[in-house]
């Protein structure tokens, strides 16, 4: 027996596919919605996270900050207590310079030298005096530059004869000024060690003619 199939079986196979295309589109729209919720919220937790670092970070630099602020109020007070331990330890040496700057005048001047006047300006300190003859000035001057742990630099400023008292008493002598600059040790008790345990100068040079000193 034939069996005809008068039914419209084209349209109801293009129904079937277009039923079919719709079904996978919108399994299709399901997936990509599903994708991207999914990717968002990965995104999400990543900017959270991201977020949380920042925080963490701008909370750690904040500290950071004050530790370092705290350093440098710390180290402004260590400098200002220093200068103030070396105001004290400079007015602790500047008292005693004079007696120190007496007692190597009155070890380096030499037999022959007078000294009339000591005047302090800072560290530099001017000498005026009398003197027998040049050599005896010349052999002040090379104490004071070599011999001398407190005094240095000495420097010739002026040298001229003199005639001192009358008659018989009539001396001729030369009266000198000089500049010398004072040294400032560590401590006085180094310098006092350093003068009594200070070898003596080399050889001097031959000192100056007196057609050559004015």
């Amino acid at each position: 027996m034939i069996l005809i199939n008068l039914l419209p079986h084209r349209e109801a196979r293009r129904q079937e596919r277009k039923r079919a295309f719709f079904s996978a589109l919108g399994l299709a729209a399901i997936v990509g919605v599903g994708i991207i919720v999914l990717w968002f919220g990965v995104l999400q937790q990543m900017t959270s996270t991201q977020e949380a670092r920042n925080r963490f970070l701008s909370d750690e630099i904040k500290r950071l900050e004050e530790q370092i602020k705290d350093i440098a109020e710390l180290r402004s007070e260590i400098d200002a207590l220093k200068a103030r331990q070396k105001a004290v330890e400079d007015l602790q040496t500047d008292r005693n310079v004079p007696v120190y700057l007496l007692d190597e005048l009155v070890k380096q001047t030499p037999e022959g030298v007078y000294l009339t006047a000591v005047k302090q300006n800072a560290n530099v300190v001017t000498v005026s005096g009398h003197s027998q003859t040049n050599e005896r000035v010349s052999e002040l001057l090379r104490n004071t530059a070599y011999n001398s742990p407190w005094l240095e630099r000495p420097e010739l400023v002026e040298i001229k004869a003199v005639n001192v008292g009358t008659g018989r008493d009539l001396r001729r002598l030369f009266d000198f000024s000089m500049r010398v600059s004072i040294k400032r040790p560590q401590s006085a008790t180094s310098a006092a060690s350093g003068a009594s345990g200070a070898a003596p100068a080399a050889k001097p040079a031959t000192p100056p003619k007196r057609g050559k000193v004015s």
